[in-house]
């Protein structure tokens, strides 16, 4: 899946080409349905073609790049992978090709440079997603980014003890703790305390490490556990952290993927609505903010733009203006974000389903 200078480094390196720009839903779960995306390209390529001016250069150009793309699908007998397929191809071949974790619509285009306004949906995933699964005896630290789900560390409760000697207990067998007024049990609870605390600060240096400064942090286990954790990290983390209850630290990574997919969505809701709030705010006050199309517009042709907010239905109902807002934006390095569900109701009522952060006002 494609980061966003990897996506802008294709968008400025095909702007004058003639570019099959194919994104298909691949959403189908009913095996009787397996093969509709298929049919639903079949359809649309069609379509696309009535799009070719009739020169036979073009025509032909076409034909190749429609064959390359097919090429790409061929190994998809049934079902596409994931939640959505996204393609750019030229006469010369494919320019990208590859499977997306978020929906994608149905649409095709022949024209000159990509189509570029689907696919910012699914830059949202290339924001860092740092999980954490704790008990008092284990945490399982995973990495959520571009789709992909790993589990690069684990930490144990017990690595932390040391020498267990050391702490005034006897050498000599016996069946007291060596510790006055403490039963075996007793200091066996202290130490794994003990362990449990040093844990905590360590998984708290490793998530603040991996979290970076715009990352986001989910937390789930044990209620005790999770408090504890949530105690050694700092204030400043607080706005990107969600606690999730579904969570636990014995969990196959199937099920840990499923519910990070999900809290990730909520923290990014959340983000975006924090954004736009700041925005739309500062637009009303003649700040570094512009709200609605032609204010936006304006700031992209000076290229003020820092960030670029649409609403999925502007998308979805101006698709040529969107697609030319998000390669205006990408030409002077602006980050575009998608807003869905609650932002993007506010942004339509506010600003027309657009508004942007400026670099600076004129």
């Amino acid at each position: 899946m494609l980061n966003h200078d990897e996506l802008v480094d294709i968008y400025r390196g095909n702007r004058d080409r003639r570019v099959l720009s194919v994104y298909l839903d691949g959403k189908a779960t009913d095996f009787a349905e397996r093969n509709a995306w298929r049919r639903r390209l079949e359809q649309a390529l069609v379509e696309a073609r009535g799009a070719v001016n009739g020169e036979p250069e073009e025509a032909s150009a076409f034909e190749k790049a429609q064959k390359a793309v097919e090429g790409a699908l061929a190994e998809y007998s049934n079902f596409l992978p994931d939640r959505g397929w996204v393609g750019f191809a030229t006469a010369d071949g494919m320019i990208h090709s590859g499977a997306v974790r978020v929906p994608m619509p149905d649409l095709i285009r022949w024209e000159n440079g990509i189509r570029v306004a689907p696919y910012v949906r699914a830059l949202k995933q290339e924001r860092m997603v740092v999980t954490v699964l704790v008990d008092s005896r284990r945490a399982r630290i995973f990495e959520y980014v571009g789709g992909e789900l790993t589990e690069p560390e684990n930490l144990n409760a017990e690595t932390f003890l040391g020498d267990l000697t050391d702490i005034n207990q006897s050498k000599r067998p016996t069946g007291h703790s060596g510790m006055r007024g403490q039963t075996g049990t007793d200091a066996a609870q202290k130490f794994l305390g003990v362990g449990s605390e040093r844990m905590m600060k360590k998984l708290a240096e490793r998530v603040v490490e991996r979290v970076g400064t715009d990352g986001h942090l989910v937390v789930g286990g044990t209620p005790e556990a999770v408090a504890q954790a949530r105690d050694h990290l700092p204030d400043g983390l607080a706005t990107r952290t969600i606690e999730w209850s579904s969570l636990r630290v014995e969990m196959p990574e199937a099920e840990v993927r499923e519910a990070v997919e999900a809290a990730a969505s909520k923290l990014n809701q959340a983000h975006q609505e924090r954004h736009l709030s700041e925005v739309i705010d500062l637009a009303r006050s003649g700040g570094k903010g512009a709200l609605g199309a032609d204010p936006v517009l304006k700031a992209l042709r000076e290229s003020r733009v820092d960030t670029l907010f649409l609403t999925r239905g502007f998308i979805r109902a101006n698709p040529e203006y969107a697609d030319h807002m998000v390669g205006t934006a990408f030409e002077q390095h602006a980050e575009v974000e998608e807003l869905s569900f609650e932002g993007a109701e506010r942004l339509d009522t506010a600003g027309e389903g657009v508004a942007a952060r400026l670099r600076y006002t004129i």
